[in-house]
């Protein structure tokens, strides 16, 4: 739990980061494609957009450099995004910080920030540290805080630009009167 009596300014920091909705539930799996299956059988989430073996611009993880080369499937539940992600090249990072090989769980929830280093200070204020930040190729700044201690998952933050937010309303609009067929879809 964060500190229960905060002084003001630790009061003002950490309403202002509760403040922020989930945007994003993600999973770490072992298989995107097969957990994508799943989550549509369970629970009706999709259609599912497979996006393999994503590469970044650059990437840090606990202060050292750090690809962590992932693939992720993004698919609709009800009014939030479900991601499901997989580490593909073995190595440090914020999914390996949390989960051995052949584990899987929640991993993060995202929420959308006006400023990424702003909410990263904002974050360790309120004794949240950063565990990684990255950069995508299409230049989106994005970061994984650690939250593993106090809410059992990670938060992933990025500011939504234009990309992310046309990228959201896509997979949004594909449940949109989708009738279950081709539940995961390769993008």
């Amino acid at each position: 739990m964060i500190d229960s009596q905060p002084d003001e300014g630790a009061h003002s920091t950490r309403n202002s980061l509760l403040a922020r909705p989930a945007v994003q539930i993600a999973y770490f799996v072992s298989d995107i494609r097969q957990a994508a299956a799943r989550m549509n059988a369970t629970f009706g989430a999709g259609p599912f957009h497979v996006v393999e073996r994503i590469e970044l611009a650059s990437g840090e993880h606990r202060g050292r450099d750090c690809p962590f080369v992932h693939s992720s499937a993004y698919g609709q539940w009800g009014n939030v995004m479900m991601e499901l992600v997989q580490q593909d090249e073995e190595g440090p990072s914020p999914f390996r910080d949390m989960y051995a090989p052949g584990q899987e769980g929640l991993h993060h929830i995202a929420t959308f920030v006006d400023d990424v280093q702003q909410a990263i200070d904002a974050y360790a204020q309120a004794g949240l540290p950063l565990a990684a930040r990255a950069v995508t190729l299409g230049g989106t700044e994005f970061a994984f805080v650690d939250a593993t201690a106090t809410l059992g998952h990670m938060i992933e933050i990025y500011v939504p630009d234009t990309g992310l937010r046309r990228f959201y309303d896509f997979v949004r609009d594909s449940a949109v009167n989708w009738d279950g067929s081709e539940p995961v879809r390769t993008l």
